[in-house]
C-alpha cells in the first residue's frame, strides 16, 4: 500500500474514532448528572483500564480516585461501581426496590438463562417464590435437612479416614459431599463418593465457577414471564451449581486458613469438647452455645470475600442517589469486597480475625457489614442451608480430626489463585489426623 492509501486509511480511522466519541458522549449526555468515571474510550470503554485477572482490585483503586459511587463503561454501556459498606447499603437495603432487578453478566446470562439467578421481574418473582416454597417443602428450617446433612458429613469423615492420615487435595471431597446434600434435596438420592459421572459433574462445576472468575461484562435481559420446564431446570441448576460450588469452596479455604492459624484451631477443638465432646454428631442447635466457632465461619467468609464484586443489580426507573441521577436500566456493581473488607466495620480489614465477631466477653456480636450473601430483594435464597452446611461440616471435620500440612504452612498462600467474578483459591494438601 503506497503512502496516500496509508493515510488515507489513518484519517478514515480518526474520524469513526472522533464520530464515536461524539456518539457516546450524546448517549451520555441527557441522562443526567451521571458518578464520575475515567473517560472511556469508543466502543472499548473503560475495559483496558481493568486487570481481567484482579478485576475487583481494578474497581477498588478507581474508586480511590472518584469516590464510592463512581461510573465505568463497559463497552458503551454505563455501569454504577458501588464501594463501601454506606454506598451498598444504602442503595440494596434503603433503596431494595430500585436496585432490586438483577443486572448484566455474560457467562451467568449463559448458564442461567431465565433460572431464579439471572431472571427479573415477573419470572424472578415466580421462580423465586417456587424455589423457597420447594426448599421450604424438602425441609429448609427443618429438621430433615439438617439430618441430610449430618448423614452426608458422617460419609465424609469415613472418606477421611480411609486416607489413613495421608496428606490428599480436599476439593473434590468437599465438593462431592456439598452436591449430595443438594442432590438428596432436589432429586431425593445421593451419590456414591467414586461414581465417574457424578465425578466428571463435578468437574464440569469446578471449571464453570473458574470460568466466572475469568469472565465478566454485558448481556442481553431475561424479563419474560413465561413460567415453563426450562425455567424450573434452569433454576435447579442454580441451586444445584451455586449451592455447591461455593459451599465447597469455602470449606476448602477456610481449612487452609485453619493451616496458617493452628492457635484458632486448638480453641476450636477446645469449645467442641466442652460443647458436644466426642460421643455425638454437632447440630444446629449446638451454633448457639458455641460462639468462637460461628465467630470463626463468620471471618473465613469475610476474608475470603468469596464473591468480592457480588452479582450485578440494576435499578427499574429513572433514580435520583445521593447527588446522581441513574437512568432506569442502568447495571450496578456492588462490590461485595468493598464492604467486607471496609475498615469503618472491622477494625483489622486485610487480616483473619475472628475477633470481628466476638465481644469482650467472647460472645458473639453481629456485624452489619457481614454481607457475603449479598443484601436486600437479591440477597442469595441458599443462605440458610449454606449456613447450616458450613457450621455442620466444619464442626464435624474439626471434632473427629486434627489437620496437618505435609509443607511448612509458610508456603500456604493464601491469596486466590484467580480472582475476578470469584475469588479462586490454590490447591494444597492436607492430612486428617484422628483425635
Amino acid at each position: 500500500m503506497d503512502f496516500f492509501g496509508v493515510t488515507t486509511l489513518l484519517l478514515i480511522a480518526c474520524i469513526v474514532f472522533i464520530l464515536l466519541s461524539i456518539m457516546q458522549a450524546r448517549k451520555t449526555k441527557g441522562r443526567g448528572k451521571m458518578p464520575p468515571g475515567p473517560t472511556p474510550l469508543p466502543i472499548l470503554g473503560n475495559i483496558l483500564q481493568i486487570n481481567g485477572k484482579e478485576v475487583f482490585k481494578s474497581l477498588n483503586k478507581l474508586s480511590e480516585k472518584y469516590g464510592p459511587v463512581y461510573t465505568i463503561h463497559m463497552g458503551t454501556d454505563p455501569v454504577v461501581v458501588l464501594c463501601s459498606y454506606d454506598a451498598v447499603k444504602e442503595a440494596l437495603i434503603d433503596n431494595a426496590e430500585d436496585f432490586g432487578a438483577r443486572g448484566h453478566m455474560p457467562l451467568l446470562d449463559r448458564i442461567s438463562s431465565g433460572g431464579v439467578v439471572g431472571s427479573n421481574g415477573e419470572r424472578w418473582r415466580q421462580l423465586r417464590r417456587f424455589s423457597l416454597m420447594t426448599l421450604r417443602n424438602f425441609g429448609m428450617g427443618k429438621r430433615s435437612i439438617e439430618q441430610r446433612i449430618q448423614e452426608e458429613a458422617q460419609f465424609l469423615m469415613e472418606e477421611f479416614r480411609k486416607s489413613k492420615s495421608q496428606p490428599l487435595d480436599p476439593t473434590f471431597y468437599f465438593a462431592k459431599a456439598v452436591s449430595n446434600v443438594i442432590c438428596s434435596v432436589v432429586f431425593g438420592d445421593r451419590f456414591e463418593y467414586e461414581d465417574k459421572e457424578f465425578l466428571r459433574l463435578l468437574g464440569l462445576l469446578n471449571e464453570v465457577f473458574k470460568g466466572f472468575s475469568n469472565v465478566w461484562g454485558q448481556e442481553k435481559d431475561i424479563t419474560d414471564t413465561e413460567f415453563h420446564m426450562e425455567a424450573i431446570v434452569n433454576t435447579t441448576f442454580d441451586l444445584f451449581g451455586a449451592g455447591t460450588e461455593t459451599v465447597s469452596t469455602t470449606l476448602r479455604y477456610g481449612l487452609m486458613i485453619l493451616l496458617k492459624n493452628p492457635d484458632v484451631e486448638e480453641r476450636i477443638h477446645q469449645e467442641i469438647d466442652k460443647v458436644i465432646g466426642r460421643n455425638r454428631a454437632p447440630c444446629v442447635e449446638d451454633r448457639s452455645r458455641m460462639p468462637y466457632m460461628d465467630a470463626v465461619i463468620h471471618e473465613i467468609q469475610r476474608y475470603i470475600d468469596l464473591i468480592p464484586m457480588g452479582i450485578p443489580h440494576k435499578v427499574i426507573r429513572d433514580l435520583k442517589f445521593r447527588d446522581f441521577l441513574i437512568p432506569k436500566g442502568t447495571t450496578i456493581y456492588p462490590m461485595l469486597s468493598s464492604v467486607l473488607r471496609d475498615p469503618k466495620q472491622f477494625k483489622y480489614p486485610n487480616q483473619f480475625n475472628p475477633g470481628h465477631f466476638l465481644d469482650e466477653n467472647g460472645k458473639f456480636i453481629r456485624n452489619d457489614g457481614f454481607m457475603p450473601f449479598s443484601s436486600g430483594k437479591r440477597i442469595c435464597l441458599g443462605e440458610g442451608l449454606a449456613r447450616m452446611e458450613l457450621f455442620l461440616f466444619f464442626t464435624t471435620i474439626l471434632q473427629n480430626f486434627s489437620l496437618r500440612s505435609p509443607v511448612d504452612v509458610e508456603e500456604l498462600d493464601l491469596t486466590p489463585l484467580m480472582s475476578g467474578f470469584g475469588n479462586f483459591p490454590h490447591y494444597y494438601q492436607l492430612a486428617f489426623i484422628p483425635r
